[in-house]
């Protein structure tokens, strides 16, 4: 895709009403998770958790004040 269409697609989508994002937004998450390499990333982080793993609600909204 060339630079101008997806300065032409960002226009575009800032346009939309907050529902018409979150839709798009589900739609590319889906791609992304439908993909081989979206799947072995959520098995990856599956197995992370498995192993004890994971992050606390409170630590994540603390990294993410300070980034």
């Amino acid at each position: 895709m060339t630079a101008v269409a997806i300065l032409d697609l960002k226009q575009k989508l800032s346009k939309l009403s907050a529902q018409e994002r979150r839709e798009v937004t589900s739609y590319l998450l889906r791609l992304k998770y439908e993909s081989a390499e979206g799947r072995r990333e959520t098995s990856r982080r599956m197995r992370e958790m498995d192993q004890g793993k994971k992050t606390r609600l409170v630590d994540l909204k603390k990294t993410l004040r300070h980034a």
